[in-house]
């Protein structure tokens, strides 16, 4: 009977030694998944020098367990690409937020400030209606102005409140809010009200940025319904 010898497993073991390096500790600089990588090759290595000539490792085995050291290398990449493709989202969105400081802009709420000038507020429908409604409320609670402002399209609307009361008579300057009704047929439909404020800076936040609205306080870029 001829001698079996080990020749291919000893070329098999070559080449991972070759592909792995000499070095089977963790190398400095590199990343976790590379240093598993290295550990992955050199257990791989080891298997291959020691098995038995009789029974040799299954090919499909070892192709396997190289597919799956590769994939968890290709994740790696991958989750470094979207934190690169992340970083320059946030800056473009700084850079886009930072155009809009000193504008105007409509965010939910319902806070009124009237000043010399009047007031100004806003209110979002989903649909067109027949009639929309608009109440102005002191710091109390009580009714100072109604107006109903007939019929709207979807989307976003404003109104001027011009100071006075129901009687005409000019109310004093300070914050009042609103409430804001709408009908369809003579069902109710929803309406949101919409405040009226100023961007005074871009804040940098865990989720991101948000608008600074002075007295009105911080929003994210969605809650922006409109932009004077």
């Amino acid at each position: 009977m001829a001698a079996v010898t080990n020749t291919s497993t000893t070329s098999q073991a070559e080449i991972f030694s070759a592909i792995n390096g000499s070095n089977g500790g963790k190398s400095p600089g590199k990343t976790a998944t590379a240093d598993m990588e290295d550990r992955f090759l050199t257990l791989l290595m080891t298997q291959i020098k020691n098995q038995d000539p009789l029974n040799p490792l299954d090919n499909a085995q070892v192709t396997t367990q190289l597919a799956q050291i590769n994939t968890v290398n290709g994740i790696e990449r991958l989750n470094s690409t979207l934190s690169k493709l992340l970083d320059g989202y946030n800056n473009a969105q700084a850079m886009q937020a930072a155009g809009i400081i000193g504008k105007q802009v409509l965010v939910p709420g319902n806070q009124l400030s009237l000043g010399a000038n009047g007031a100004v507020g806003g209110f979002k429908l989903d649909q067109g209606v027949d009639n929309v409604k608009v109440e102005v409320l002191d710091k109390s609670g009580n009714v100072v102005r109604a107006d109903d402002l007939g019929p709207r399209d979807a989307g976003s609307s404003t109104f001027v409140w011009d100071g006075k009361n129901g009687a005409g008579a000019a109310v004093p300057a300070g914050d009042y809010t609103f409430r804001v009704s709408a009908t369809q047929g003579g069902k109710g439909v929803k309406a949101t009200a919409l405040e009226f404020g100023t961007v005074n800076a871009v804040v940098r936040s865990n989720g991101g940025f948000v608008l600074d609205l002075g007295g009105l306080g911080d929003f994210s870029f969605a809650d922006v319904q409109e932009i004077f």
